[in-house]
């Protein structure tokens, strides 16, 4: 299988790079990262700037872009092999409910799929002391399996691993997004000139993370695997609008 491998930490994370060499044993995996952490530029795009592919020591090339520019040459340049499917990851750190509409590594997942291909995105729990054999271990046994279940056209899946050893996992479950309480307030600072600067604040707290999401899946031990669909239609709210706008729009 042909793997088009990024992320959004940078070509030179601890965390791709055991990614790739957990798929290479068994899959032909081309990594195409950014050259810097992108972490929350979402599905930003550089389109005032040109881009330039650096190939490293490794055989990686880094990209002075986003990590969706980073599909996108890897798919749309035809120097490289079409891949099977599309992989992001392994983040360092959770993309959970809320997260994932900021995730470059989500984005990267989204940008295959926008170009046509399965996607993957996998994020690690945790802050230090990082275990990211197991995601390995995890991807691999999940890509034996998708043989038998093909992602729909419109469809990602956001994938967390607790940060513990294999055999310490307690299953998967297949979970949808929860949510969190609105972040800190910005904290504002002074840079050497004196001058105001501000920095994001803390995410927010878990606020919906009842059983069957996925911030319950992770506080089980569980690996976390939520479909998302690129299709941001509330089709839930379609009726209810379309009645709205026939009782509101003026007769002729």
């Amino acid at each position: 299988m042909n793997i088009l491998l990024s992320n959004d930490d940078s070509a030179f994370a601890e965390g791709i790079q055991v990614l790739y060499q957990a798929l290479s044993t068994k899959h032909n995996v081309t990594v195409i990262a950014p050259d810097r952490n992108c972490s929350g530029a979402s599905n930003a795009l550089s389109l005032h700037q040109p881009l330039r592919l650096t190939q490293l020591e490794n055989g990686f090339y880094s990209v002075n872009g986003t990590p969706s520019d980073c599909v996108q040459l890897g798919v749309n340049t035809h120097q490289f092999a079409q891949p099977d499917i599309v992989i992001s990851g392994i983040n360092h750190g959770p993309n959970l409910g809320d997260d994932v509409i900021y995730s470059g590594t989500v984005a990267a997942a989204t940008e295959g799929r926008h170009l046509g291909f399965p996607a993957l995105a996998v994020s690690m729990d945790g802050h230090k002391n990082w275990q990211f054999e197991t995601a390995g271990k995890v991807l691999l046994a999940l890509l034996d399996k998708l043989s038998s279940l093909p992602l729909n056209d419109h469809q990602i899946l956001n994938i967390n691993v607790p940060n513990i050893a294999y055999d310490e996992l307690k299953g998967w479950a297949i979970t949808r997004l929860g949510s969190r309480h609105k972040a800190e307030n910005m904290v504002k600072t002074q840079d050497p000139f004196g001058r105001d600067i501000f920095w994001y604040g803390r995410l927010g707290p878990e606020q919906d993370a009842g059983e069957g999401t996925d911030f319950y899946a992770l506080n089980q031990r569980q690996v976390s695997i939520t479909p998302i669909s690129i299709d941001m239609t509330d089709h839930q709210g379609l009726k209810t609008l379309t009645q709205w706008l026939d009782a509101t729009q003026p007769t002729t």
